[in-house]
């Protein structure tokens, strides 16, 4: 039996395909080993979305060779996809699979090991083709993360993603119903729909008027659904139509992720994000006005180039008067390939980490107003992990709106327990005591 060791890299639709990829190696046999042990074959699925992703995808893959120079290191995903000939360069790379071909993992490693090399690395920008993977688990024991779609064509000028994962591509319906009924069955309490740009799901769909919504409606109405939420969705679906149709959900979280990444327009106008900031509030206020206290998050880039201090300040200003939960803050980085790396007026570094600074100053006193909220407030908590705080073993889970909250360990198991009961304060940082 083949001990086969992963490490995953990037966004939480790599992490269904590894969790997809890992299933079916189990089923063929392999065994699952950590990265840190010694293995016959290492898996690395990599990420592209930044050069320091690319460096991260590298030093893994070198990571693997050097632990077991026999081993067969295995490239996969998005890094594979941008740079197919480079990667199969690499001296410590022995095979390459690329986006679209992970669900034929097996068959080209197998291939692979009888000295059989297949064409493993698709033009991912000319096809129409869907991967369909079905999970029957996940690394995670109360979560699950659907993906629902691949692919985007919105071409921001920072991002070499749809580049890496081609136009979009909506799931079948029908495929992610059962994939989810399945994972009902198998006592998954909360599922989180995921893609690369899951505000497009449906457009692709021809001779149908199938779209997010319409997903989400039969996804709320299936027996055994507890808790549904969204990953990031765009601002421009947020309409009065979009919103309603949210409000009569049953088991939604309301948890909302809206990609923003600048407040100032003449930033988002060279950023090619195709709405203003107006919009964007809009969308916001909508959401506040059908749901009580919503978590409202975002991603915020700044050092975009050509970003002034005046325009700073208008993002400044912007963020302040939305008061956001959560903003993932994230210094502009050059990524070669893309219509923003030539552009003129690059801020420089130590502009971008002192523009950094005051907005995470910013986000953590929003964040922990956000969550003062709930002190007192019946709040209903998924339970997931046992975790040792100050000393003291914890249950720890989130509320329906993804505040973290801990409640003491009385010896029996709470995971995947769902409960109801009062927040009484803070425990540490970010964490609430729940009673």
């Amino acid at each position: 039996m083949k001990k086969v060791a992963f490490h995953n890299l990037g966004c939480k639709v790599n992490s269904y395909e590894m969790d997809a990829m890992l299933q079916e190696l189990k089923a063929h046999g392999y065994h699952i080993v950590s990265f840190d042990e010694q293995a016959d074959i290492y898996i690395v699925n990599t990420c592209t979305v930044t050069n320091m992703a690319d460096r991260k995808s590298r030093q893994m893959l070198h990571k693997a060779k050097k632990m077991n120079p026999k081993a067969v290191v295995v490239a996969v995903g998005c890094y594979v996809q941008a740079d197919a000939e480079g990667v199969r360069n690499d001296d410590a790379v022995d095979l390459i699979v690329g986006n679209n071909k992970k669900k034929d993992l097996v068959p080209i490693l197998e291939s692979f090991l009888q000295g059989i090399e297949e064409e493993s690395v698709i033009d991912i920008n000319h096809t129409n083709e869907y991967e369909e993977m079905q999970l029957t688990q996940t690394q995670e024991h109360t979560r699950a993360y659907i993906k629902i779609q691949d692919g985007c064509n919105q071409f921001c000028s920072y991002c070499l993603i749809p580049y890496a994962r081609g136009r979009v591509r909506s799931r079948k319906k029908a495929d992610i119903i059962s994939e989810i009924t399945g994972l009902i069955k198998a006592g998954y309490q909360e599922f989180v729909l995921t893609g690369i740009h899951i505000s497009s799901y449906g457009v692709d769909f021809k001779d149908s008027d199938e779209n997010l919504l319409s997903l989400m409606q039969e996804i709320d109405a299936l027996e055994g659904m507890k808790r549904l939420r969204l990953g990031s969705f765009e601002p421009r679906i947020i309409t009065q139509e979009f919103v309603d149709g949210l409000k009569q959900l049953k088991h939604l979280c309301p948890h909302f992720h809206l990609s923003l990444q600048s407040g100032c327009e003449a930033t988002l106008k060279r950023m090619n994000r195709h709405y203003t900031p107006e919009e964007y509030l809009a969308g916001v206020k909508r959401l506040r006005a059908a749901f009580e206290h919503p978590a409202i998050t975002t991603d915020v880039i700044v050092g975009f180039p050509g970003e002034t201090e005046e325009e700073f300040k208008i993002t400044y200003d912007f963020l302040k008067e939305v008061g956001f939960y959560e903003m993932h803050i994230f210094k502009y980085s050059k990524r070669n390939g893309t219509r923003a790396a030539v552009m003129e007026n690059q801020v420089p570094e130590q502009v971008k980490t002192k523009r950094s600074n005051i907005l995470l100053e910013m986000e953590a006193k929003d964040s922990a107003l956000f969550r003062e909220y709930y002190i007192g407030k019946e709040v209903e908590v998924l339970f997931e992990e046992e975790k040792e705080i100050n000393g003291t073993s914890y249950w720890v889970g989130h509320t329906r709106e993804y505040v973290k909250v801990a409640t003491p360990s009385n010896g029996s198991s709470m995971e995947n327990v769902i409960t109801t009961g009062i927040i009484t304060g803070v425990l540490e940082d970010e964490v609430f005591l729940f009673a």
